[in-house]
């Protein structure tokens, strides 16, 4: 995993797992790799995972069932995806559209480009 500096690691760890859940890695009640499997597969130190671990299940995205480990709940995709369109809403959309039209750019204009780029 490649870290950036703008966000702390477990902030980092936290989205690495939750875009594992969106494209479908890990799905409704799988149980997911342990703090220690975690940590080894992102070359993070255990704390890190713990604190990662922490903010989901705070954030329901997962659950523990004693003994057995931590699982993923009914909802994780959906929320993950309902905070995540938000966030592209109001904080990444703004600053596209601003940058578009700096440029000059159309929304035909990106439409023909992004096909271009992204036809593989």
């Amino acid at each position: 995993m490649t870290f950036i500096c703008n966000k702390t690691i477990y902030e980092q760890v936290y989205d690495h797992f939750c875009e594992d859940i969106i494209k479908g890695t890990y799905k409704v009640d799988d149980r997911i790799p342990s703090i220690r499997e975690f940590a080894v597969k992102l070359q993070v130190n255990p704390n890190t995972v713990v604190k990662a671990f922490k903010l989901l299940s705070f954030k329901k995205i997962i659950y523990k069932r004693r003994g057995l480990g931590y699982f993923v709940s009914s909802a994780a995709c959906e929320q993950i995806i309902t905070v995540r369109l938000k966030t592209f809403l109001i904080y990444s959309l703004p600053s596209i559209f601003r940058e578009m039209n700096l440029l000059g750019i159309t929304m035909e204009d990106f439409e023909r480009e992004w096909l271009k780029y992204n036809n593989k």
